[in-house]
């Protein structure tokens, strides 16, 4: 009886242990991430207005708004988002549900992947200028830089999805297998809308390091501020603004400060709006199945 109380006794000092130094690490993150908030909003808040999102810049963006460059940083995000998306989804299915686990396919294919996901994005801003804005004659463009973008999410995207499908549980495959459901029939009714929270936070993943990227732009969707009037026009997106109000031009921190609190708002904005969406998607495709 004395050994088992004592055993108890190391096993709560243990688990009070564990539980010490998760709270610690949630609070230390909960606190950066206040005092980054914090900092942009004293220093930019009092420049948001609605004629700074409505208005073109001014003065080397020292005055004026963010209009045109937040209508090219949406359409950069927008082709990135819907390039990347099916062909991430439908490449990790075609790993995790297709291939030999274990197989040559598999081993390469995800550790190509991975290496792809640690790369720096000035490797793929040079890419997409070589690729997408010399080979395939795009030139400096929105497209080039979505496509570009499209290139950096997909390795984030395909692993987080492969890593969902691979959680399912291997008797939901049996029992659709059983009930005379074809992989591909399984896949789209059942392994999919289980996966989308995997898929989400791939998605999400992905959207942040797209929408804060500058290297990859510069190289690829350029450096005008203009309002872009098609997709092969030249565009400024938000990160390269902001890189360009606080290295290149004196006296423009303070609308630096306002685009980044507007940045900020907009990943807020798009994740809350992918979690919504694929949450009820999964849950409407996981009820009619």
């Amino acid at each position: 009886m004395a050994e088992m109380a004592i055993t108890r006794k190391n096993n709560s000092a243990r688990d009070l242990g564990l539980m010490l130094v998760v709270w610690s690490a949630t609070a230390i993150i909960i606190a950066a991430f206040t005092w980054i908030i914090g900092d942009f909003i004293i220093h930019g808040f009092e420049r948001l207005s609605w004629s700074f999102l409505t208005t073109s810049p001014s003065n080397a963006g020292r005055s004026g708004g963010i209009a045109p460059i937040l209508v090219s940083t949406l359409l950069i995000l927008l082709i990135a988002i819907t390039v990347a998306l099916p062909i991430g989804v439908a490449t990790a299915a075609f790993l995790s549900e297709f291939t030999r686990v274990g197989g040559r396919v598999r081993q390469i294919t995800t550790l190509s992947l991975d290496i792809l996901a640690g790369v720096p994005s000035i490797v793929f801003g040079l890419f997409g200028n070589a690729f997408f804005c010399i080979w395939l004659g795009l030139g400096f463009s929105i497209l080039s830089g979505g496509l570009t973008l499209a290139c950096m999410v997909l390795p984030i995207l395909i692993r987080t999805t492969q890593a969902g499908l691979s959680s399912v549980p291997d008797e939901w495959r049996r029992g659709a297998s059983a009930l005379g459901l074809s992989r591909g029939a399984a896949l789209t009714h059942i392994l999919l809308p289980a996966a989308t929270p995997a898929i989400a936070a791939g998605l999400m993943l992905g959207i942040g390091r797209a929408a804060a990227e500058t290297a990859a732009l510069i190289f690829t969707s350029g450096y005008v501020d203009r309002m872009p009037s098609s997709l092969d026009d030249s565009g400024r997106a938000l990160a390269v603004h902001i890189y360009d109000l606080t290295m290149n031009v004196a006296g423009g921190d303070a609308n630096a400060y306002a685009s980044a609190l507007v940045l900020i708002s907009l990943l807020i904005l798009i994740n809350s709006v992918a979690v919504t969406l694929t949450n009820r998607y999964g849950s409407q495709r996981i009820t009619a199945s």
